[in-house]
């Protein structure tokens, strides 16, 4: 692949029924791609937790997956109240997330660190009253 493939998903917010159709439609690409396995399930991870990030958290917003010969960039953008203080987001385990999100399962406070964890290089661009934007780089 010599020019870059892109792929661009709009994520509802407060839609829990939805989470996790975007990541899972890029992992299902990828695959059949032939991109390697290790890389395929840090992009399902990465990218998973930061869906599930803007629909908790943000009133949805889009992702941007850019897919290159060497690597594959996901550019997540939300509608979101920004992050206060992003090193604490960054805490595993720190978590703003109400209680009935957490009673659904979600709100842990593992979705930055994991995204940091499964990406070889995470950008957090916040802005309060505006919403965030979160770059990761996972090479192949």
């Amino acid at each position: 692949m010599s020019e870059s493939i892109t792929f661009r998903y709009e994520i509802p917010g407060d839609d829990f029924t939805r989470a996790g159709e975007a990541s899972s439609d890029v992992k299902n690409k990828l695959k059949m791609m032939g991109v390697n396995n290790n890389v395929v399930r840090k992009v399902a991870i990465a990218m998973y937790e930061g869906e599930i990030n803007m629909v908790i958290h943000a009133d949805g917003g889009t992702i941007t997956v850019d897919i290159t010969d060497d690597n594959i960039r996901i550019v997540l953008a939300d509608r979101g109240p920004g992050i206060a203080d992003v090193e604490k987001a960054m805490e595993a385990g720190f978590s703003t997330a109400p209680e009935n999100v957490r009673s659904l399962g979600f709100g842990a406070g593992m979705g930055l660190p994991n995204m940091k964890k499964y990406s070889d290089e995470m950008k957090i661009d916040t802005v309060l009253g505006v919403g965030t934007t979160v770059t990761m780089n996972i090479h192949m």
